[in-house]
């Protein structure tokens, strides 16, 4: 699908606030409501609008550990790392998973309530699945630029 540039200021206004009503986001891309409705069902229908979600500030959450695991599977057969994925989509702590290349397999973004939290993750799940050969966990420190769908559940 090509994107013209009030698809483009649609979709950067959505992506700024994506609670404004079409009437108003038609208004600041210079469209009729029923223009940008057209256009905003078009772009979900092709896939580029996926969802439409809040944006949550996970310290205020009493998530404020975020960190980093790297994972190097025992073994590269697709069914080692296809069990892995099912296995990790069950952490909700894990909020990314991201398959790479190079020295590990998969790298994983998690956000736990403390580094306590994190080690009773990494002892009795994590590392406990029959495929992991290591784990290396790097910290974040500060987060200067970021964002994603946290898990509200795990908040104390």
């Amino acid at each position: 699908m090509q994107l013209d540039a009030v698809d483009r200021k649609i979709l950067a206004a959505l992506q700024r606030d994506a609670s404004v009503s079409v009437g108003e986001l038609g208004e600041r891309v210079g469209l009729s409501q029923s223009q940008c409705w057209r256009r905003v069902e078009r772009l979900q229908r092709a896939g580029i609008i996926v969802r439409r979600v809040a944006q949550l500030d996970r310290k205020k959450l009493g998530l404020n550990m975020q960190l980093f695991a790297q994972i190097r599977l025992s073994r590269q057969a697709s069914d080692a790392a296809r069990a892995f994925r099912a296995a990790v989509d069950t952490f909700p702590e894990v909020i990314e998973l991201h398959s790479v290349l190079g020295n590990i397999d998969f790298l994983l973004k998690i956000v736990t309530t403390d580094l306590e939290a994190y080690e009773r993750f990494l002892s009795d799940r994590l590392s406990s699945l029959p495929m992991v050969q290591e784990v290396h966990t790097i910290i974040s420190l500060s987060e200067h630029k970021g964002g994603g769908e946290l898990p509200v559940a795990l908040a104390p």
